[in-house]
């Protein structure tokens, strides 16, 4: 198979930030890996952006730092690295002076496409936004790329997108969530409108429920701060696992086109019910003892009144026709037993067996879409047991992983971040959040918060390393449901 990539057109891409965590441990390297496989125009460049003093050789050291880190030892050609820092400037500016912005502005070629990463905190993107513009430096078609949290409540996202309005037009800006640059995430989309297999069956007739899991095996570490003010509702579930289940729930957009897909995934905010107090688990992880002690939630976030949770549990429901009375189970936390991302669409059992029940231990059909580890689909379907012993069932899985099934190709999958800076590149919003859905979401997140608030709610305690709270199986087990088990 031979892999067909859309080219890019030459670009100058600014990434303000440039000397920060985000910008070393993903946009460097994931650039290197794209210029790597030959994806990047020879006459491209990227112009580092920082309030630290250094010249270009200085950025280069910290790229070549980067690269030596975090990009897999194989792809380390000294060559081809060599070449790939030529491509890079540096420019010390002053996101909220007036320092540095003349001299960005020498360095932007009028004829290229023209794009500028915001890898620094929500606060400072007003003020660069406002200097791009003031100096010149952003035409009407260079693009911005913003990194969440978009506000932390609607109020604040509604005054971001009105800051960012003031200076860009909604088809500049691309906020970015890197969830939906993973390959699996993408394939649900091929999946279900590429293929008459399993449209047909996708609504609540035949589906009995769908989960929905983001499970991390770390703690806050050192985000305790930030953590503590947003905790997991505001951290995964209002964007992350939002966009997941606006995925999974959307009806088939006219064309695959970036409007007509938002446009779906709006009207499933929009459809969200209300949430019942009793359909909310949240949690805070405890700490261990013993020779790998680890540490509370409440001694990372040095807050020992702390009420945010790091672990949620909800029961969603979606008022439309094709999903009404099929639950949406999702579940995010840290400290959990594995790492792995997934979601999991269960299918009703059929109407009648014509098998003795005896003589088989009955499973339904359940399709996982796995996004991190190991990136891939199964679909887990009843056979017969092979051998002489009559007719009894078993379940098996019919598994795709991407690295088996495409070979060189699926094994070589690119990280999220690396897509979609190409396709903000190529002018591609299709994978970027409109400002209308952000809104939304937090219109739908907000009275959710402020019920738990109201009720002065704590979070409950639950053992580092295991799935979560005791509560959150009893959200599954009244409904005679249960979590599948956390597994990487």
């Amino acid at each position: 198979m031979v892999s067909r990539v859309i080219p890019v057109e030459v670009f100058d891409l600014v990434i303000f930030g440039a000397t920060g965590d985000l910008a070393t441990r993903k946009i460097l390297p994931g650039l290197y890996r794209r210029f790597y496989g030959g994806h990047m125009p020879e006459e491209a460049r990227i112009i580092g952006c920082a309030r630290s003093e250094m010249d270009a050789a200085g950025f280069r050291d910290l790229a070549r730092r980067a690269i030596d880190e975090f990009v897999d030892a194989g792809k380390h050609d000294a060559a081809q690295i060599a070449a790939f820092l030529d491509r890079l400037e540096y420019v010390p500016v002053d996101a909220t002076g007036t320092s540095g912005w003349p001299e960005l502005k020498a360095l932007m070629r009028p004829d290229v496409v023209n794009a500028f990463y915001f890898s620094v905190a929500p606060a400072l993107f007003g003020e660069i936004a406002e200097r791009l513009h003031g100096h010149g430096i952003a035409g009407p078609d260079a693009r911005i790329v913003v990194e969440k949290p978009f506000g932390r409540d609607l109020a604040s996202a509604r005054a971001l997108n009105a800051t960012l309005a003031a200076h860009f037009d909604e088809h500049q800006i691309y906020r970015i969530d890197h969830y939906l640059g993973k390959e699996t995430v993408q394939n649900l989309m091929a999946v279900r409108f590429a293929n008459i297999l399993f449209e047909p069956l996708w609504n609540s007739q035949y589906v009995d429920h769908v989960q929905i899991t983001v499970a991390e095996t770390v703690g806050v570490g050192g985000r305790g701060s930030y953590y503590d003010k947003s905790g997991a509702m505001r951290d995964m579930v209002q964007n992350h696992m939002m966009q997941l289940l606006c995925l999974i729930a959307m009806e088939p957009p006219y064309h695959y086109d970036p409007d007509a897909v938002r446009d779906e995934k709006l009207k499933v905010i929009r459809a969200l019910q209300p949430m019942a107090a009793g359909d909310i688990v949240r949690g805070q992880y405890r700490g261990t003892g013993g020779k790998r002690a680890l540490s509370s939630y409440l001694d990372d976030v040095e807050n020992p009144q702390s009420r945010t949770e790091s672990y949620i549990a909800l029961k969603v429901q979606i008022a439309n026709w094709r999903w009404q009375g099929t639950p949406f189970y999702l579940r995010t936390g840290k400290r959990l037993r594995a790492r792995t991302s997934e979601i999991a669409i269960t299918f009703k059992q059929p109407p009648h067996s014509i098998f003795d029940e005896a003589d088989h231990d009955w499973r339904e059909n359940v399709l996982v879409i796995r996004l991190q580890p190991n990136e891939g689909m199964n679909l887990k379907v009843m056979i017969k047991e092979p051998g002489p012993g009559g007719m009894r069932l078993v379940q098996v899985p019919l598994d795709m992983s991407f690295a088996d099934a495409l070979g060189d190709e699926g094994a070589d999958i690119p990280d999220a971040y690396e897509r979609l800076i190409m396709d903000v590149i190529r002018g591609n919003q299709t994978l970027f959040m409109r400002g209308d859905e952000v809104e939304a979401a937090w219109a739908w997140a907000d009275p959710v918060i402020a019920g738990w608030e109201a009720r002065g709610e704590r979070p409950q305690g639950y053992d580092s390393g295991s799935s979560g709270p005791d509560d959150a199986l009893m959200l599954m087990h009244r409904d005679g449901r249960r979590w599948r088990e956390i597994r990487g």
